[in-house]
């Protein structure tokens, strides 16, 4: 056989193969469409189900990591209160991230990233970033968040004798 000749079987094998492509270049043409109508809603889905799943984390880290100083719900102790409109409206997640990465010098709050000696990874800082985001919606308004707990909460503890006294 010589150069260009023709070959029924190289021809029919050939014909066949671009037919095939061509139909599945249309299937892809016609499914494409449906893919970019479908698929945000799937994103939005999965980040919705991460951000609850960070959260849910967060949470969890919360009780073992911070309750003991900012209060169980974040309502402020012996530190700050961070479930308050004012610092959740003020702070990025970026700044909380760091915050609890680094610490505050000359406070109380240490390092908690093992960057800095501290026992939790950047994903648990992450965590614990988004659960305080998670809070804004419902955080009460705290004008001095820096404080710690709020004046009623520490004057519940105490005044009970103070009360007593006066009534005598």
């Amino acid at each position: 056989m010589r150069y260009g000749a023709e070959d029924d079987d190289l021809e029919r094998s050939t014909t066949n193969v671009m037919a095939f492509g061509l139909v599945l270049m249309l299937a892809f043409i016609l499914v494409f469409p449906l893919y970019r109508i479908l698929e945000p809603a799937n994103r939005e889905e999965a980040r919705a189900t991460q951000v609850a799943s960070l959260a849910h984390e967060g949470e969890n880290l919360w009780g073992f990591n911070c309750a003991s100083c900012h209060g169980e719900t974040g309502l402020g102790g012996i530190g700050p209160a961070l479930n308050s409109k004012e610092f959740l409206q003020a702070a990025s997640d970026e700044q909380i991230e760091l915050i609890v990465a680094v610490g505050v010098p000359g406070s109380a709050m240490g390092a908690y990233s093992q960057d800095f000696a501290g026992p939790l990874t950047s994903a648990q800082i992450r965590a614990l970033s988004t659960y305080l985001r998670s809070l804004e919606d419902e955080a009460p308004s705290n004008p001095n968040w820096r404080a710690g707990a709020p004046a009623e909460a520490t004057a519940d503890s105490g005044d009970d004798t103070a009360a007593a006294d006066d009534s005598e």
